[in-house]
Formats: C-alpha cells, structure tokens, sequence
C-alpha cells in the first residue's frame, strides 16, 4: 500500500476516533464511511477491526458495569453471529457496490434517525432480541457498521447513559473479535492489513483523548448533531456513487 494512502487511512482514524470522543457516536460506522469513499470496502472493513476494538476498550473501562449489561443483554449477542456469518458470506462473494450501498443505507438511516430525535420507545423483552442482534450481524458482516439497529433500539429503553455506553460498545466487541476471525478466515486480513491496523491503535488513542477534553468544555449536543449530519451526508454520497455509476 502506497505510503499516501496509509497516511490518510491514519487521519481517518484519527478523525473517527475523536469524533467518538466527542459524541459517544460509533466509531466504525463513521471510519468504514470515510475509507468507502477511497477504499474497497473489503479492505476498509478489516482495516478498522483492531482500532475498533481498542476505541471499544477504553470507552467500556470508563463506563463500568460490564458484567450485569452483559447478564441482561447476552441473547441479543449471541443471536448477532448468525448474522454475521451471513454478512461476511456476502461481502466475500458479492460486488463491492452492494457493500457500499447497504452501509450507505444504514449511515442514512442511523443520521436521520439520530436528528429526528430518537424518541422511539420499545419494550425491553426478550422476543426483539432475537431480531436486532440477528439484523444488526448481518449489517455489521457486509459493511462493518456496528450501529444499526441496535443502537436506535438500545436508545428507545430506560437505561443510564452509562449503561448505553457500555451495552452497544459490548456489542461493538463482540462483533470485532468475531469479524477478525472471520475476515481472517476469508484471507481478508492478511499482514500488512494487520501492521497497518495494529498502527491505527495509537492515533486512535489520541482522537479518544481529545475529543473527550472538547466534549467536556462544549456542549455534546452540538457535537451530536454535527456527526449525525455527518453521516448523512456520507451515506447519501456513497448511495449517490452507486446510483450514477
């Protein structure tokens, strides 16, 4: 990989991970959304595992309580696999448009969904967990975004902010460690995948840091809004890219 191209994949992750410092918003979605726009999406998507799992780590040591979330919500995880393997099967086989065009999808939906409010309200039962973390996996497999719809229905439930944060970022974890697996299976993350990926860790480290300084001096609401129009904006662009193509 020429040595411009691994520097603007570092930028991105730079820039994703402040965003999340700032908003709380899902790292690999906006990541995955950038790179779509200079990368295949079967070289993006493994290239954002491991920064992923590491903006994941440091989000859920901050926010505490992993064991009683994962006690609550272990069949929506668990009902995520099957999805995921499904994911992957047809990212490894199908055209990159289709990747690009369902990610651009959920990038969409997710922004709008964010603006509009996210004043949906559903019951916690045990029956819709089957369906959203099933759904959720087979997004997450053929584009490497890890929000939707598990976000918007964690958001509709009575939790703290804290136990949001670390319900969908157990969540994110689960999902990177079984997409490594698989992305490796598949002959996706080959070595210099894996040096760059590994590389991406300390500037995510640093966007983290930063944006989480911004977030407490300025209003998250502000910073909410603009990665949400954000992602619209990116979503719309990449279902744009394949409708004039």
């Amino acid at each position: 990989m020429e040595p411009l191209t691994i520097s603007i994949i570092l930028a991105t992750f730079l820039f994703a991970a402040f965003l999340k410092g700032t908003s709380g918003l899902g790292f690999a979605t906006t990541c995955v959304g950038i790179m779509a726009a200079y990368l295949d999406p079967r070289i993006a998507i493994p290239l954002v595992i491991i920064p992923s799992l590491a903006s994941n780590a440091f989000v859920m040591i901050d926010a505490g309580g992993f064991f009683p979330i994962l006690r609550r919500f272990w069949p929506m995880y668990i009902s995520s696999l099957p999805g995921l393997a499904l994911g992957l099967w047809l990212l490894d086989g199908g055209d990159a448009s289709l990747s690009r065009g369902v990610l651009g999808t959920a990038m969409l939906l997710y922004g709008t969904w964010g603006l509009w409010g996210g004043k949906l309200s559903l019951p916690e039962k045990p029956w819709l967990f089957g369906p959203v973390g099933l759904t959720t996996g087979l997004v997450n497999g053929l584009t490497g975004s890890q929000v939707m719809p598990i976000l918007p229905y964690l958001m509709s439930l009575k939790l703290t902010k804290d136990e949001l944060v670390q319900a969908i970022n157990s969540s994110f974890t689960l999902a990177s460690i079984i997409m490594l697996a698989g992305l490796g299976k598949l002959g996706l993350f080959n070595t210099e995948i894996a040096i760059i990926s590994t590389a991406g860790v300390l500037p995510v480290a640093v966007g983290i840091w930063l944006g989480g300084r911004v977030r407490r001096s300025l209003p998250e609401t502000v910073f909410r809004k603009v990665v949400l129009w954000l992602l619209v904006v990116l979503g719309s662009g990449l279902i744009a890219k394949i409708i004039l193509i």
